[in-house]
């Protein structure tokens, strides 16, 4: 990617120089190609992404979850209510905390687990890397997102 020092528009990077639309079209791709599995799951991408972790680690808070996932809470809150309005989560008050509400998967949340195995494979067949390959990329853009919130924070 170059460097613009001038107000020359002929000095401008070219939109495929450009990393952030490298990542912006790739997740795009991502989304294009998840549609239709999740689809069978009847969950969208960010309901998926709360499945997913809750999968990886239940009973946790709201809190917790939207560090997890980078979303705050009026982001969360509405997603989590139709998850549990399908009976794949239930929300409930901490008895030691009231400002806490807890997360935890249904028995109908936990059964989707085995059905949605076959989304992570299929999209490992779609990336077409190697299992290195994608821990590197994986590696690096969670490096360059932790980079640039670090920049946010010391800016804001």
């Amino acid at each position: 990617m170059k460097a613009t020092t001038s107000n020359d528009p002929a000095d401008l990077p070219q939109i495929d120089e450009l990393l952030c639309f490298s990542i912006y079209s790739a997740s795009h791709a991502f989304n294009q190609l998840y549609r239709p599995l999740l689809d069978e799951l009847e969950l969208t991408y960010p309901q998926f992404l709360v499945m997913t972790a809750l999968w990886a680690r239940d009973d946790r808070t709201v809190k917790d979850l939207g560090e997890t996932l980078f979303l705050d809470s009026s982001t969360l809150t509405p997603l989590l209510k139709r998850l549990e309005n399908v009976d794949l989560v239930t929300r409930n008050r901490n008895p030691a905390d009231e400002r806490q509400v807890l997360l935890r998967l249904t028995q109908k949340g936990q059964a989707l687990r085995s059905r949605a195995t076959h989304v992570f494979d299929c999209i490992g067949k779609a990336v077409g890397l190697d299992g290195e390959t994608v821990i590197k990329i994986r590696d690096t853009i969670v490096s360059l997102r932790d980079n640039i919130h670090k920049k946010g924070k010391h800016e804001g």
